[in-house]
């Protein structure tokens, strides 16, 4: 780590290196920008990238590097050798949202898709995963056009299925660290709704958080609302659940601790006179730690149990409680190596930095350290928000869209510069190690 922190202080030290990436980016910016309305206008959801990652695999080859498709399902990878050195791996996520677009760009997407439930939906890169594609081409032309400032072996992935929390882990199932160089460093950016177009954020130690989601199905005896004696109510016994789980989080997980456990459907009946035979229970699980994890899981399961037998529920037909076992783990990011990002992003960006706190959102990067604790990784975030958007509401930022919806459009230019920028010098320090 004493290279790093040697690396770090030359990066600082050095203005004309910034000045070079800052004037080079600049130039790029008007590709990068026909690049990013391209992707906006043509998303595609989780696990059907095949246009996106052809473009992605296209902009590779024209750098050369040496391009390898449809890992993981439609993931790829591009390796540049360039000497001795560290292996960095800078990852893009490419999948877009089923979500209907609103938000009146000319460059708006019209596409559509068939849902799981039923019906049609707009498409939309609603989490900007369009910025982060044109930040991480950017930044492979960069460093693939000024080898001489780094020495290496540089891995790029175009990752699948961010937002199933189900692309990191097909990429490493198809041997990402096996069949391809395996990374000393692995950095991934994302954008932010909550943060002025081309400021940039960071936080070392946990960032984002695991992510569960638990079903939780609730049997009874149905029957006439008439006579609700005659019955075991399904509805009664599921809001004693949703009830007691306030108490989870309150009463048994240390306060100093993050958790968060959220009913997000109640769903049950017909009829107003009717009792139904069953309720149903969508709950969203968020933690950092493994301990605490597994508390909120089992401490769902035990109370729901436990509601149904206080309820009078046989012991064979109590509420079932059911969560999937390849979940979203938490984002953790080395200190070490986040702490000398840190460090470079603060002399670059100055008063445009702003340190991070960690949320409660989720993002399966985390796997790729969590795969092989040598990999050092940093997730950093990039704010996107106009400033005419800002004014429009006197700063208060919580009066905007967020993440995800039909609204979010962040303002190209500074997103993808800073993004650019900040990746761009992340790398160049740690091949420097």
């Amino acid at each position: 780590m004493r290279h790093l922190i040697l690396a770090a202080a030359a990066l600082i030290a050095v203005p004309a290196s910034a000045d070079s990436i800052t004037d080079t980016v600049a130039a790029d910016t008007p590709y990068l920008i026909d690049l990013y309305k391209h992707l906006h206008t043509n998303p595609e959801i989780s696990g059907e990238e095949v246009e996106t990652a052809a473009r992605m695999a296209a902009e590779l080859k024209e750098l050369n590097f040496e391009v390898t498709e449809q890992v993981g399902g439609t993931g790829v990878v591009g390796v540049l050798k360039n000497g001795e050195g560290p292996t960095v791996m800078i990852r893009t996520d490419m999948d877009a949202l089923p979500v209907t677009e609103e938000t009146g760009l000319p460059y708006a997407s019209t596409k559509t898709v068939t849902v799981k439930a039923g019906g049609t939906s707009g498409v939309m890169h609603a989490c900007g995963h369009d910025i982060h594609m044109s930040s991480w081409v950017g930044t492979a032309r960069y460093l693939a056009g000024n080898q001489d400032e780094w020495s290496g072996t540089l891995v790029m992935i175009a990752q699948p299925a961010e937002e199933t929390g189900l692309g990191a882990k097909a990429m490493l199932d198809d041997g990402l660290y096996t069949r391809f160089p395996k990374p000393d460093h692995a950095i991934a950016l994302h954008d932010a709704a909550q943060l002025p177009a081309g400021q940039v954020s960071l936080v070392s130690g946990f960032a984002m958080a695991n992510v569960d989601s638990v079903d939780v199905v609730v049997p009874g005896v149905g029957g006439h609302g008439a006579y609700p004696h005659t019955t075991k109510d399904p509805i009664v016994i599921a809001a004693r659940i949703v009830d007691t789980l306030q108490t989870l989080v309150s009463r048994e997980i240390d306060p100093q601790q993050a958790a968060v456990v959220t009913v997000g459907a109640f769903n049950a009946g017909t009829k107003h006179n009717i009792i139904p035979n069953e309720a149903r229970l969508q709950i969203t699980v968020r933690s950092y730690t493994d301990e605490v994890r597994d508390h909120l899981l089992q401490g769902i399961k035990r109370i729901a149990r436990a509601e149904g037998m206080a309820a009078g529920l046989p012991d064979d037909n109590l509420p079932e409680v059911t969560w999937e076992e390849i979940y979203t783990p938490a984002i953790y990011n080395t200190v070490e190596q986040t702490d000398q990002l840190e460090e470079v992003f603060r002399a670059r960006f100055g008063d445009r930095f702003i340190p991070a706190k960690p949320v409660m959102g989720g993002e399966d990067f985390s796997r790729y350290h969590r795969a092989d604790n040598d990999v050092e990784s940093t997730l950093f975030w990039i704010g996107g928000v106009p400033s005419e958007a800002i004014a429009a509401v006197d700063g208060d930022m919580s009066k905007l869209p967020s993440l995800h919806s039909s609204k979010w459009a962040p303002d190209p230019e500074p997103t993808i510069g800073a993004g650019v920028e900040a990746m761009t010098a992340a790398a160049l320090l740690l091949f420097k190690e």
